[in-house]
């Protein structure tokens, strides 16, 4: 018995040997971290393109309010419920950027119906280009709190990748595209609506389909 006992310890002692202690994930930490990231993200817009000139007068356009209130709200609602996937316990409610995205869900879905009724120039000319420019910016810009996000994920232990993957990349795009929102002149919702949520989307698909790959454990 004695024996086995000793075996057994030197048996522990070795599985132990290597382990180092590892500093515990602070929800406020990273929520600290994704807003320095959005932070820089205006910053970097403020710096290379410039803010609208209604902002800078001080009177910025209704609907670039209520849009852009949106999109923030979206991108902190989701990336508050990655923030909790990465620190799963029991009784954790992950649902609240589901309702937020359904609010900000309401955008695209008015610029698809004007879009068909004709009633856009949106995706034709001038129009389209600036559109464009709005899409990859914002995905681009995205990208800083897409990582942030990412390596919170990895760091903890997300008891569903695929969802974190999704949700990481909504709030990555929504974050993405309010920065440079900061910038966009157009307050056509159909703009707004295609364009700016085209971000969203295309964050939130490359999120489900890279992130699993990124934080399996």
């Amino acid at each position: 018995m004695n024996v086995m006992n000793r075996d057994t310890n030197l048996l522990i002692a070795e599985l132990v040997d290597d382990l180092r202690p590892v500093r515990p994930l602070s929800f406020w930490r990273g929520l600290g971290v994704v807003v320095a990231s959005m932070a820089a993200m205006i910053a970097g817009v403020a710096t290379m393109v410039g803010l609208r000139s209604d902002l800078l007068t001080g009177s910025p356009d209704p609907l670039f309010l209520l849009a852009n209130g949106l999109f923030l709200l979206l991108g902190l609602a989701a990336s508050v419920s990655v923030l909790a996937m990465g620190r799963p316990r029991v009784g954790s409610d992950h649902s609240g950027w589901a309702w937020a995205t359904a609010m900000a869900a309401l955008l695209p879905a008015t610029g698809f119906a004007l879009a068909l009724a004709g009633k856009t120039s949106a995706l034709t000319g001038k129009a389209a280009g600036h559109g464009l420019d709005c899409l990859m910016m914002g995905s681009a810009l995205g990208l800083l709190a897409f990582a942030v996000l990412v390596i919170w994920l990895r760091r903890g232990a997300p008891t569903s990748p695929e969802r974190a993957g999704l949700v990481a990349g909504i709030a990555a795009g929504s974050l993405g595209t309010f920065a440079y929102s900061l910038h966009c002149a157009f307050n056509d919702i159909v703009h707004i609506g295609l364009w700016h949520g085209g971000v969203v989307a295309l964050s939130a698909l490359a999120g489900r389909m890279v992130v699993p790959r990124l934080i399996r454990w």
